[in-house]
């Protein structure tokens, strides 16, 4: 069909010339034939030199995490769930036209004989979302099982299934994991890989291994032929996280923000957004520092289930919603007293927020002054040094200003 449609590009050119020069023109020399091949939606790896300069409310950043779920693989998994919140601070140092992005991210696994044969063994776990409680949620309800781990295959889901953001000069990235060899299954990872840099999205290889392993194992080249970066870690090193002396005030202030939060829906769907929010708090374990800096944030947001962060965006949504989709504590109030409650709410959310980022710039400010007394290896390299390896420089190259 492709093909057809070339000679057809082709072919309409020749007859208007044909036309216009008559029949006697058959056999004139130097005709010329221009034929314009459609642009890649995002030029993603050039210099920032030329891009169309963003315009939007907030710029796009979307991520989607391609994790091998087979046998071997619990110690990914594991890296995956502790590091996830030091992963997206990455994101929020990153501005464009002063404007932080609207992070959304995706999970699918894949190698898991849990799965459908029929479908390549994976499975969309989350779409693309804002919702980082949910994709916290979705990664600790990952198992691991089997080993047929097909990378061509999720890659190709991946762009097909996911609703990529159009915005031009967005950051967009799929960031895959495993151990197997790439070039494994139906689907040609050349062709999954050259498919997804057309479509303006780069591919990270994380191969959980040594270098030459993946070198062989063709991580390598899926990630030269997407644009992206090819990265080795150890899925098995325990990740370690750096007590400060921040952490204290850090977990109190987080507790205080989670009252801040005004959920609405129905009374089940209430309960889950607040308890969800909990469970992941707890989840978080010794991250939870990282989880309250990230909450602090405007990459943290709960629009369409908090009516704080609603009414920023869109504040007709207090008169539209039934009295029975309010907070308890809004039910049997006039509009006007609901805004009146929902803006101190708002003051006091702000005002905890400020706190809560100073006390975690100064712990970052420890972290890194521990970490400059560490002699880190690449043996010991885990999922959230690879990410942070590729995240700082390709945002800068989709026109992003990186700060620390």
């Amino acid at each position: 069909m492709k093909f057809l449609q070339k000679i057809g590009v082709m072919f309409l050119p020749v007859c208007l010339l044909w036309a216009i020069s008559g029949a006697n023109s058959m056999f004139a020399q130097d005709i010329k034939i221009t034929i314009e091949t459609k642009p890649k939606k995002v030029d993603v790896v050039s210099s920032t030199d030329g891009k169309e300069p963003f315009t939007g409310q907030r710029p796009a950043v979307d991520v989607a995490i391609l994790l091998d779920t087979s046998n071997s693989m619990d110690g990914l998994i594991n890296q995956a769930r502790s590091q996830l919140w030091n992963i997206v601070q990455e994101f929020a140092k990153a501005k464009k036209s002063g404007k932080t992005p609207l992070l959304r991210v995706s999970i699918f696994e894949y190698g898991n004989t849990r799965l459908p044969a029929s479908e390549d063994y994976l499975r969309q776990v989350v779409p693309l979302t804002d919702d980082l409680d949910k994709v916290s949620e979705a990664l600790f309800a990952l198992s691991t099982s089997g080993g047929d781990e097909y990378c061509g295959s999720v890659i190709t889901e991946a762009i097909k299934r996911l609703d990529w953001s159009s915005e031009p000069n967005a950051y967009m990235a799929i960031f895959i994991a495993g151990n197997e060899p790439f070039d494994q299954g139906p689907v040609d990872f050349r062709t999954a890989c050259k498919g997804a840099i057309e479509d303006g999205v780069v591919v990270n290889t994380i191969h959980c291994g040594n270098y030459d392993a993946g070198v062989r194992g063709k991580w390598q080249e899926g990630a030269q032929l997407a644009e992206g970066k090819f990265l080795n870690i150890n899925q098995d090193e325990k990740v370690v996280h750096i007590k400060t002396p921040q952490d204290k005030i850090i977990i109190e202030l987080n507790a205080a923000l989670n009252k801040t939060y005004l959920w609405y829906g129905s009374q089940s769907q209430r309960k889950s957004y607040a308890t969800n929010q909990t469970v992941q708090d707890s989840n978080a374990g010794s991250g939870l520092s990282s989880r309250a800096a990230i909450k602090s944030s405007s990459l943290y947001r709960n629009v369409g289930r908090d009516l704080v962060d609603t009414y920023e965006e869109d504040a007709s949504v207090i008169e539209q919603l039934k009295e029975d989709e309010l907070p308890t504590e809004l039910q049997g109030l006039t509009v006007q007293e609901r805004a009146r409650r929902i803006a101190e709410m708002s003051k006091r959310r702000a005002e905890i927020k400020t706190k809560l980022a100073e006390a975690s710039k100064q712990r970052d400010a420890f972290i890194a002054k521990e970490r400059m007394q560490q002699a880190p290896s690449a043996a010991s390299a885990t999922l959230g040094d690879a990410f942070s390896d590729a995240i700082g420089q390709q945002l800068q190259q989709s026109g992003f200003e990186v700060g620390q």
